[in-house]
């Protein structure tokens, strides 16, 4: 089953194109229509600023809105113009997790990008990946801000932890693991009985993956005194691989804010576009 509508989100050129350009390179690889949406930031009012002021406060913020919504159109189109699989713009008013959470639910797939720590200039944008992931209920590939990523799904890694999670990841990416050429599967630290992997970590996820000519090899590694999101990223290196796959906040969002993550360090540091579900 191919993907068939692909959602991405599209705001300043600088830290959009990269975003643009993964959602067309996954379109092209499974003939699917693409959506761009730009959600086109609310005048907001400080509660201590002077009513004479007011108004022109808000036909600035108005303008800067309308012109950022104007320069996303047009780089989506652009873009657009380069392909030969079939689009849609929409420019939409609110909070950008709002309205690509509720766009996002009648897609295969929603892609954003990585929040660049050098952007401050849109502060609402700040935390859309790791928000939209919990709250959209479909899978999000998130693409860094930084890098060249022209082949995306040929050269798959999938993190596993036999949780319902990381079930959950591998059975959305299936669009994505039957196109590509090589899948390895990684177990960091595997344990056994319920829940765990049985008596060969990944064997069971791989043999299902053949079920559907997939060609995946089960990899296992114990390593207690490395972070598993280092692992994680330290391996994709290892294998060249133009795409991870995992499942997202096996705790709850609030302990990785404070406490630190597999979920929150590959979005810092990822080096490749990461397909996350939750």
């Amino acid at each position: 089953m191919a993907l068939k509508d692909i959602l991405v989100h599209v705001d300043h050129a600088e830290i959009s194109e990269r975003q643009l350009n993964a959602a067309f390179t996954v379109a092209e690889a499974n003939g699917a229509h693409v959506i761009g949406v730009h959600a086109k930031a609310m005048p907001f009012v400080p509660d201590l600023a002077a009513p004479a002021v007011v108004g022109e406060f808000m036909e600035i913020q108005e303008k800067y809105a309308s012109e950022a919504a104007q320069k996303a159109e047009a780089l989506f189109n652009a873009r657009a113009s380069k392909s030969s699989v079939p689009s849609e713009w929409r420019t939409v008013s609110g909070d950008p997790v709002e309205q690509l959470a509720l766009h996002g639910r009648y897609v295969d797939l929603v892609v954003v990008g990585q929040q660049n720590p050098d952007v401050t200039d849109v502060p609402v944008l700040r935390d859309v990946p790791d928000r939209l992931i919990l709250s959209i209920g479909r899978p999000v590939m998130v693409v860094p801000y930084t890098g060249d990523f022209s082949v995306i799904g040929k050269n798959v890694l999938v993190s596993w932890d036999a949780s319902r999670l990381a079930t959950r990841a591998v059975n959305d990416a299936l669009p994505l693991l039957e196109g590509s050429n090589q899948v390895n599967v990684l177990a960091i630290n595997p344990g056994k009985g319920i829940g765990g992997h049985g008596e060969i970590p990944c064997a069971d996820i791989c043999l299902h993956l053949a079920r559907h000519g997939v060609n995946a090899e089960a990899h296992s590694v114990s390593a207690s005194d490395v972070d598993v999101g280092d692992l994680i990223l330290s391996r994709a290196a290892d294998f060249g691989a133009d795409l991870i796959v995992m499942g997202a906040y096996g705790h709850r969002r609030l302990r990785e804010l404070a406490l630190g993550g597999a979920t929150r360090h590959i979005l810092n540091h990822m080096t490749v576009p990461v397909f996350m579900s939750h």
